[in-house]
């Protein structure tokens, strides 16, 4: 095997990846882990072979070789919602989730109708990725449709797995951040036909959240939806009991919050919607019917004091909503996958639910691929899946290794991990199998 483009090589670890969700069929079934473990890439940057690193086939061991020793090598991160326009915006306070749009978010993605800022912004964005881990994400960006060709120009370069789209608000927004049904149509329609499925990139009709289009432009993106319903649709859905009170006013014939999207098209296998945390029973059923999919965003809802998103209401097997995890970056307050999953196990444990760290990484890795439909491409170390990857130093500060010392299994250094490690804790970051980011020498 000759590599194409460097990305050809072996990257040795205690090798871990998940063949099932652990939550319905256990730990024992769904986890294969491989303390002295092995991938081989091939030049095409795809997973090639995976086992025991003493079981290396000949044809493998001429390549590059990047040992990692006792380092966890995983599937990257994948984060299901975050938004590029706000990439430096953590930690801005609001009282509440329309009070931090119109102080902060607003004025900020004002700034990207300047395409010299949209660029640079998109290096330093998906560089805030990879540092740490993650290698595929849905992206929110703003309204310009220059912003998103930034976004997916730098991403193409990188061969980062994105999925993005132009946003569409066509009121209650600042003049400048407003667009109208034909243009935003348009702009979509243009920057779909030159991006969707160009190398790991995908297309989404993006609509802000149904407080800022109106009628009309939620019509025009439901039947683009149906137009091309291999792309992905993005929105966002019951952050807050503030933001439901204001759809109720603008949409009053509307059964509910959900129902605002429902009788538009704009629900379905490929629609993903962030928040969900104070769905009604009627709104499950229907997300369920309709295969759609909800985003957990644990630090935003916490910061933002939006609520508690409850993974038994939304998962209830008789009509249980498939949901992923994601950042939310900037009403996030974190970059790291791991601290999301922190956060999202001490959101649960006050909903009376206690996941285990298997149930978070399967979450963040094959669950959220499962989620975004890309579960053939990403989310797990199998051969003919893109090598992403991340490796985990469960030793990486001294009170990680403090507290591994106590680790009596792969299930507590996992736990470790979730709930103290952040991105010191990443030593490597492989996209399509070129090494992305390198703690070591600070580069990417």
């Amino acid at each position: 095997m000759s590599p194409v483009d460097g990305s050809a090589r072996v990257v040795r670890g205690s090798v871990l990846t998940y063949r099932d969700d652990p939550a319905i069929v256990g730990a024992d079934r769904a986890v294969h882990f491989l303390r002295r473990g092995a991938v081989a890439v091939d030049g095409d940057g795809r997973i090639a072979w995976r086992g025991p690193a003493g079981r290396l086939p000949e044809r493998f061991r001429s390549l590059p070789d990047d040992d990692h020793g006792e380092c966890l090598v995983l599937p990257g991160f994948i984060d299901a919602h975050l938004h590029f326009p706000q990439y430096r915006m953590l930690a801005a306070p609001g009282t509440d989730l329309l009070d931090w749009l119109n102080r902060f978010t607003y004025r900020e993605e004002s700034r990207y109708a300047s395409p010299v800022h949209a660029r640079a912004a998109a290096e330093h964005f998906l560089d805030r990725l990879v540092q740490h881990g993650t290698t595929a994400a849905l992206v929110f960006s703003s309204v310009h449709p220059g912003a998103a060709e930034a976004l997916f120009t730098s991403a193409q370069a990188r061969r980062l797995a994105i999925v993005s789209g132009k946003t569409m608000m066509d009121r209650n927004a600042p003049e400048a951040l407003r667009d109208d049904p034909v243009a935003g149509v348009r702009d979509s329609v243009s920057l779909m036909e030159r991006w969707h499925r160009r190398g790991r990139l995908r297309y989404a009709i993006t609509v802000r959240f149904a407080v800022t289009s109106t009628e009309a432009q939620l019509r025009a993106a439901g039947e683009l939806a149906a137009a091309h319903p291999d792309c992905h649709v993005h929105s966002h859905l019951s952050e807050s009991e503030e933001e439901i009170a204001l759809v109720r006013r603008l949409f009053p014939v509307a059964k509910d919050y959900t129902d605002v999207y429902d009788r538009f098209g704009l629900l379905g296998p490929r629609s993903v919607f962030a928040h969900g945390i104070h769905l009604t029973e009627r709104e499950c059923a229907r997300l369920h019917e309709t295969q759609s999919v909800v985003v957990h965003c644990p630090t935003a809802n916490t910061f933002l004091g939006s609520g508690l998103f409850d993974a038994g209401h939304v998962g209830r097997p008789d009509r249980s909503v498939a949901f992923g995890i994601g950042s939310d970056v900037g009403g996030g307050t974190s970059y790291s996958m791991l601290r999301t999953m922190g956060e999202a196990y001490k959101v649960a444990m006050l909903c009376g639910r206690m996941p285990t760290a298997h149930d978070l990484f399967h979450l963040a890795t094959r669950g959220n691929a499962a989620r975004l439909g890309l579960g053939d491409e990403i989310g797990t170390i199998e051969s003919g899946r893109w090598a992403d990857l991340v490796v985990l130093d469960p030793t990486a500060t001294p009170v990680l290794e403090d507290r591994h010392a106590l680790s009596e299994g792969l299930e507590d250094t996992l736990f470790a991990l979730a709930i103290l490690g952040d991105d010191r804790a990443v030593r490597a970051t492989y996209v399509a199998g070129r090494r992305a980011w390198d703690a070591t020498s600070g580069t990417s």
